[in-house]
């Protein structure tokens, strides 16, 4: 497609990170300062708007799990034709637009239709998690790796084959990340047992980043008790591997410690 029969407007996809509106990168403000329509998602911290222009349009298209969601479909036609008219668009995103947040799907519609795209990058929920807790996801004495993995699937796809991954896992010693695993826990446990230790360490980290946010500690082999134990729901990120090993067993140090003081 020749550089003439691009639209006039832009569409960027902008990451706005896991929570903290601390944690938006500079391009990313600059994005948004820039911006003449915004498609905001649910998981966006609201302080993350105040860098809007105040004469620009907002417009709120729900995306989160569980829940009733503004349709894809609706999302791209939208960012189409908004671009067709001249608008500077920000598609503001939880998180990073290419970890799990459909980036992929609407940089692929935007170019079909002749958009202009570009993308600025987030802090994805996974790592924020693991540094709010102070754990490296690639310890080099434990983890040669890691992976970021969904645990839910789109319709009609049977989703992550969790046996072949626990077999990777333990071969390669590597960190597994699992976002929006809440709902599909039991499953999971029950088929990473397959490959992995019961005793693998794990960490849920539920609001990662913000003022709200709970972490636990637990195995592999009580992953889904433990959400059920400790009310725990979505947004949690659940990181298993042995670059845990240290966290785990300080809170378990601590919980001694408090039982200690009753």
């Amino acid at each position: 497609m020749s550089l003439s029969n691009l639209s006039p407007g832009l569409v960027t996809l902008v990451g706005a990170g896991p929570g903290d509106p601390e944690l938006l990168t500079l391009k990313a403000v600059k994005a948004i300062q820039t911006a003449t329509v915004l498609l905001v998602d649910d998981l966006v911290n609201d302080e993350v708007l105040l860098h809007a222009n105040p004469h620009a349009r907002i417009v709120h298209v729900g995306k989160r799990g569980g829940c009733a969601s503004t349709p894809q479909s609706f999302i791209e036609k939208l960012m189409i034709s908004e671009a067709q008219r001249g608008e500077q668009v920000v598609r503001l995103k939880g998180g990073d637009p290419f970890i799990f947040g459909r980036g992929g799907e609407e940089v692929e519609a935007l170019q079909a239709a002749g958009i202009r795209v570009q993308v600025v990058n987030g802090i994805t929920s996974g790592l924020a998690a693991m540094g709010s807790i102070n754990v490296s996801l690639t310890h080099r004495e434990h983890a040669h790796g890691v992976v970021f993995v969904t645990g839910h699937a789109k319709p009609g796809d049977t989703g992550t084959d969790w046996y072949a991954l626990a077999n990777t896992a333990a071969q390669a010693k590597l960190t597994l990340v699992i976002y929006m695993g809440v709902s599909g826990a039991a499953r999971i446990q029950t088929e990473l047992l397959h490959g992995l230790a019961q005793n693998t360490p794990v960490a849920i980290i539920q609001n990662a980043s913000l003022s709200n946010e709970r972490h636990v500690a637990c195995t592999l082999d009580h992953l889904h008790e433990t959400l059920i134990k400790e009310r725990l729901g979505s947004p949690s990120v659940i990181v298993i591997g042995q670059v845990l090993t240290a966290f785990a067993n300080q809170l378990a140090l601590q919980a001694q410690t408090m039982a200690g003081r009753r």
